[in-house]
């Protein structure tokens, strides 16, 4: 017994006082531990401020029920419960009934509540019992932040995100910038494995990250989101995106990309404008008529056979949409009526012994390569070389039309965009800086990506006739007399590619009759751009329309409607009693001749031809003209005597 008393008192000296702080040690790591406290990601804003992602402060509420002195509780309880019944629903004695049961199973960590925001919890501090702090009123509050969209799921996905899903969008792309500082807190092991905060203040508080400001504008976001969403809906088509873009500057004022779920609801499920590469079809024509335009290998008088709509090329059928075709017309009206027929022979006419001199003009409007954001996920282009493996016979001609090869809806909208930007091409860019508190560290500037991708010639008529796809042509029943559009429209299959079907047989390898993807692009007001667009819709309902000017280009016209409408203009006041001294003398002989007595025909040499007709049909003649412009010659000669009824024809410039 003497030797286990001397074991026994050896043993605990040598862990009291050899081995003591090794034990206290172990014994704080298991009972006590730093709490990481997250910090705040930045915040990202549209470009009028408006918040477009915002961290939220969100609180869980537990008590310790057994922290609370008897009479306290006692006191104070019904109080308490009360207070928890008008913020939380419940009834009073429900709260009461859980509080004493929790006291009586000595709970030391009894949930009350969970994500409740910031300004409830400053109220729940301040309730009987909680108002006395952790430790001699039980309160436990546990903070976390969660991502919040305040204006919805509009455009969420190229806001993006960086958490357990991955980084993507703005978020994902400007992460590191928009993290901030952990904070630090302490917090003590209880029963049940429990955790919780030794006291109310953090060890070392968390810092905010630092700001993003994009370049969206919130109300047109709201159009385009709502325009887009409104004809997939209608057509039951499987997605589609819809991208506006400030002309001058390259600033993506709205974006929407929209898929649809196995219910047929729509949301933001891929950033379709930046990802998809797919084979554009007919809006791929405008890069066709330019190339061939600015190379002077043709002009828009040029006429092109088009047969009757039909015609072969190596055993491979190239079709109008209109059954006949369209006969001999020019190249501006080919485009018009997006006649694949004759963008094919003119192409093929042109560029046949010379592909790649049609590539490097490609190469040059910004379709060979990925524009370059900083969002991950680009989509890749291709565009087929001669040296290429599958270069074929037909691979020029198909390409002429938006086939064989393959671009994103951005490098479209870029090229579109250039266009309209007189022959300056700028890089799209959803970011204008990257702010530090109140100060701009990072602000974004125009990049221009080429100075000017084709001749002010060509540019003038590749214009014009995107102009008239709207009045005359394929998309004319967008038009309207109120604003100017122009752009092209853009009907393609799509290429269902072979694999094994569950039975294991092959199938796919052609171009479906069923499936279709319909867009149109352009910009507006036509006669100075601001804006330009691009809408690309997939898999449309065949039976409620897939053309692209059913399809898409109403939400084009509507975007650029709502936009229109909704944007100030600076009133113009009007002078009635301003005068122009050569605009009234000009009256003032026409209103001589007019009114005099006639008995020989007038000259009208000179005289713009409206002007002219009108003049001679007052004094009783009947006007044929042909030409536009000044009168250059009449067939009556001036002075000849006066046969009212007669016939006088006019040549004019």
């Amino acid at each position: 017994m003497t030797l286990f008393l001397f074991a026994v008192v050896f043993r605990v000296i040598n862990i009291q006082y050899f081995q003591g702080e090794k034990y206290k040690k172990l014994s704080t790591e298991l009972t006590i531990k730093q709490d990481t406290i997250y910090a705040n990601k930045g915040n990202v804003y549209a470009a009028d401020g408006n918040l477009l992602a915002t961290s939220m402060s969100k609180y869980t509420i537990r008590m310790d029920a057994v922290a609370v002195n008897g009479n306290v509780f006692e006191k104070n309880v019904a109080g308490l419960a009360k207070e928890l019944s008008f913020m939380l629903g419940k009834s009073q004695k429900y709260y009461e009934n859980k509080l004493r049961s929790a006291r009586k199973r000595k709970n030391r960590y009894l949930l009350l509540a969970r994500n409740i925001g910031y300004n409830d919890y400053l109220k729940m501090k301040q309730f009987p019992i909680f108002k006395l702090g952790v430790y001699r009123g039980g309160f436990i509050a546990e903070h976390k932040t969660v991502r919040a969209h305040p204006i919805g799921k509009i455009a969420e996905r190229t806001i993006g995100y960086d958490d357990f899903r991955g980084e993507a969008g703005i978020e994902g792309a400007f992460a590191d910038f928009m993290e901030g500082e952990n904070g630090l807190r302490w917090k003590q092991k209880i029963a049940k494995n429990q955790w919780k905060p030794i006291s109310d203040v953090n060890e070392k508080e968390p810092i905010d990250g630092h700001d993003v400001i994009t370049t969206i504008d919130v109300n047109i976001q709201d159009i385009t989101h709502h325009a887009l969403l409104k004809q997939l809906e209608y057509f039951e088509a499987d997605h589609g995106c819809a991208v506006v873009m400030e002309t001058a500057t390259g600033e993506i004022k709205a974006i929407s990309n929209l898929g649809r779920t196995s219910k047929g609801k729509y949301y933001e499920k891929r950033n379709y404008a930046v990802w998809e590469s797919h084979e554009p079809g007919s809006t791929f024509k405008l890069a066709s008529l330019m190339a061939a335009l600015d190379d002077k290998k043709i002009d828009t008088s040029t006429v092109v056979d088009t047969e009757k709509g039909k015609i072969y090329i190596h055993n491979k059928k190239v079709e109008d949409s209109r059954r006949g075709g369209y006969g001999k017309i020019s190249a501006a009206r080919v485009f018009e009526v997006s006649s694949n027929v004759g963008i094919v022979k003119l192409i093929k006419e042109h560029y046949d012994d010379e592909p790649e001199k049609f590539i490097s003009k490609l190469e040059k409007y910004g379709f060979t390569k990925k524009v370059g954001f900083p969002i991950k996920g680009e989509g890749k282009p291709y565009i087929p070389k001669p040296a290429d493996k599958g270069w074929n016979k037909i691979s020029l001609e198909w390409m002429s039309w938006g086939y064989g090869v393959s671009v994103t809806p951005m490098q479209t909208l870029m090229f579109y965009n250039a266009v309209a930007n007189n022959g300056v091409m700028v890089k799209p860019r959803f970011v204008k800086e990257l702010r530090r508190g109140n100060k701009a560290e990072t602000v974004f500037e125009t990049e221009i990506v080429h100075p000017k991708i084709a001749s002010d010639e060509t540019l003038k008529k590749v214009r014009k006739v995107m102009e008239n796809v709207v009045i005359k042509g394929t998309a004319d029943n967008i038009y309207s007399s109120n604003f100017s559009m122009a752009g092209k429209t853009g009907t393609a299959k799509k290429f269902m590619p072979r694999i094994k079907n569950k039975d294991g047989n092959w199938e796919g390898g052609y171009y479906s009759t069923k499936h279709y993807v319909a867009s149109f692009a352009g910009f507006f007001p036509a006669d100075e751009p601001k804006y330009s667009c691009i809408v690309v819709v997939h898999d449309p309902d065949k039976k409620k329309g897939y053309y692209g000017a059913t399809v898409a280009a109403p939400v084009f016209k509507e975007i650029a409607q709502k936009i229109y409408t909704t944007t100030p203009i600076d009133n113009q006041s009007v002078d009635d009693n301003v005068q122009f001294a050569a605009l009234e003398k000009q009256f003032k002989k026409y209103n001589e001749i007019i009114t005099k007595e006639h008995t020989k025909v007038p000259n009208v040499k000179g005289m713009n031809g409206m002007d002219a007709i009108s003049l001679l049909e007052n004094i009783g003649l009947k006007v044929q003209i042909s030409g536009v412009g000044k009168v250059q010659n009449q067939s009556i000669k001036k002075g000849e005597i006066l046969k009212k009824g007669s016939t006088i024809t006019l040549k004019l410039s």
